[in-house]
């Protein structure tokens, strides 16, 4: 699986790195075959934002965004509404109904 993280409007050390990189790979265990993801740091009007992507089977993109009092804060909350997605059952279409002849 192919991780990028970035950081707009902002510098993140290397430490937030790695728990960026750590918290994508829990992530990756419970996705159903991930491709990519992505780690967006980015700084909106001084608040510090962490946008969360992740890349599944079939097309599925899971995207968690949060705000914190520090980009930790924010991570962790963007991680948490990622993993709250991948934890509901996915939707399943209904069959188109045939109807038999009486």
């Amino acid at each position: 699986m192919r991780i990028t993280i970035t950081a707009r409007h902002c510098d993140i050390p290397d430490e937030l790195r790695q728990r960026a990189r750590a918290l994508l790979e829990r992530l990756s265990r419970v996705a159903a075959r991930p491709h990519d993801a992505q780690v967006i740091f980015g700084a909106d009007h001084g608040t510090p934002t962490v946008e969360v992507r992740l890349h599944t089977a079939r097309g599925r993109i899971h995207v968690g965004t949060a705000g914190g009092a520090d980009h930790r804060s924010a991570l962790d909350r963007a991680g948490a509404k990622v993993r709250r997605q991948l934890d509901k059952p996915p939707l399943r279409r209904a069959r188109a109904r045939v109807r038999r002849p009486r």
